[in-house]
């Protein structure tokens, strides 16, 4: 790829993102720019990273052909009071922070301006992120080309109407956390029952990972894979009914709708 990208912060998500870029080598280190608040952040991510990097956001804006924003949400209305004037007219702004909408960015500037809300998640780090997103009526075709190929290089994309977006969070940003959770439950009951805590978190890791795959590539319900599991009569299925007992989708649905209100009211 031949595009400037600049990064406007580089905390976890973002340096994500932009490891997940460079493993899959779609563009090199030196049309990457980066800036931070601080010179040791700064530091520390170009030594690591090989890419460009500046503690001044407007140098970065200038620079850049697709633009990151990597930052608190509170922080939208200020950073981009900082970079209007120096983005360019041909620069594709995405926002990666929930609860920011397009409208927010569109509304700092005072010209019509590219911008591209995203929700992207950790596992991008992996090449296994998914990114939801949603698009403004300045984006084009070549720009929806570039945008979703740098997104695919570290994982999955959907596009999504904007309306949709603050459901994201919930069911693909910050559920990582919820299976990472599940993770340590599955592990902590191999290490119950004798089975060493390396092997176990290795173990339930990788059920969790062919289970998820069984799901994309047969593309079956996953009632009907939970189903294939389940003998009559047998341990799978006293699991499962154990597990509907404590209600745990229940909990999940519960856990979905805390997340979706909080993301909705930090968008407010």
């Amino acid at each position: 790829m031949n595009k400037r990208i600049g990064f406007i912060g580089c905390g976890k998500m973002g340096e994500a993102i932009l490891e997940g870029i460079l493993l899959a080598e779609v563009i090199s280190p030196d049309r990457i720019m980066v800036s931070t608040a601080s010179m040791g952040s700064m530091t520390k991510i170009t030594t690591k990273h090989k890419v460009k990097g500046t503690i001044d956001n407007a140098e970065v804006a200038a620079f850049a052909d697709i633009l990151f924003l990597g930052i608190q949400p509170a922080m939208h209305k200020q950073v981009l009071e900082e970079v209007k004037d120096h983005v360019k007219g041909s620069t594709v702004i995405i926002t990666m922070a929930a609860g920011i909408n397009i409208s927010l960015i569109e509304n700092s500037f005072e010209r019509k301006v590219k911008v591209v809300r995203t929700m992207p998640n950790t596992p991008s780090l992996v090449g296994e992120g998914l990114t939801a997103i949603s698009l403004n009526d300045e984006i084009t075709d070549d720009d929806i080309a570039a945008v979703t190929a740098l997104l695919n290089s570290f994982g999955k994309t959907e596009i999504l109407h904007e309306d949709l977006m603050d459901a994201v969070p919930a069911i693909s940003g910050s559920s990582p956390a919820y299976v990472y959770m599940f993770i340590e439950a599955l592990a902590d009951g191999g290490v119950r029952d004798g089975i060493p805590r390396k092997q176990a978190y290795r173990m339930a890791a990788q059920a969790v990972l062919g289970a998820a795959k069984m799901v994309l590539e047969t593309e079956r319900h996953p009632a009907a894979l939970k189903d294939d599991v389940c003998t009559p009569g047998g341990s799978t299925i006293a699991a499962v009914a154990a597990l509907e007992e404590a209600q745990l989708r229940s909990g999940v649905l519960r856990a979905m709708k805390a997340c979706t209100d909080k993301t909705k009211g930090i968008g407010q």
